[in-house]
């Protein structure tokens, strides 16, 4: 991708030099690079203020709570799920996510992907769900889309939470449900191929072969 980066740079420059707009075109490089200072200083203050935030609430017991309300909506999503530090971990991640913290929803993220990986096959397929919730993110409260909007000069930065909450929540619903198909068409596939195995009678049609010889 560097590479990609620097070959896109310089065709830039050579083409400016041919047509003779270097000018503007080294004008337009050092005003992007003062927006890029300015955005960034934007987000990393957003970013400061909502972790903090996510931290107040771990501290008073909030996140907690709101994680035993996750554990209730979504046990039918996530079947014979007992371990309680993955419930905790994801009940953290699926809370920063939904307000919009992907910042601070990656922690607790990869310490609930390391804890349901090591739970079996069980674990692999909670895993593979909570992929599934993370990328298609519920958005209550879209702080980041907010912060730059705000950050580009939009008169009314947060008039796009109703259509996102819409869009989030659709694609939410779709993918978990294409994902329980999947999973559900696996394990017929898998009875299928278990029972396919042996015959009448529960008799191993590979072992019956092989006595007839």
């Amino acid at each position: 991708m560097g590479r990609i980066w620097t070959l896109m740079m310089l065709m830039s420059a050579g083409v400016a030099l041919v047509t003779k707009q270097s000018p503007p075109t080294a004008s337009a490089m050092l005003s992007s690079g003062e927006q890029a200072v300015r955005l960034a200083l934007t987000l990393l203050a957003s970013m400061m203020l909502w972790s903090g935030l996510m931290e107040i609430l771990c501290d008073t017991g909030d996140v907690a709570r709101l994680g035993r309300l996750f554990r209730r909506l979504l046990t039918p999503l996530f079947p014979g799920m007992t371990d309680e530090a993955a419930w905790d971990a994801m009940s953290v991640n699926l809370s920063a996510n939904l307000l919009g913290l992907g910042n601070a929803a990656t922690p607790a993220g990869i310490m609930a992907a390391k804890r349901l990986a090591a739970l079996g096959e069980s674990g692999m397929r909670a895993l593979g769900m909570l992929l599934v919730l993370d990328n298609t993110s519920l958005q209550l409260i879209p702080t980041t889309v907010i912060t730059l909007r705000q950050s580009a000069g939009a008169s009314d930065p947060a008039d796009v939470w109703a259509m996102t909450l819409l869009v989030s929540g659709i694609s939410t619903a779709l993918g978990a449900m294409l994902l329980c198909i999947l999973q559900r068409g696996g394990k017929v596939r898998e009875r299928m191929v278990r029972r396919g195995d042996r015959g009448p009678g529960g008799v191993d049609r590979a072992a019956g072969a092989d006595g007839g010889v």
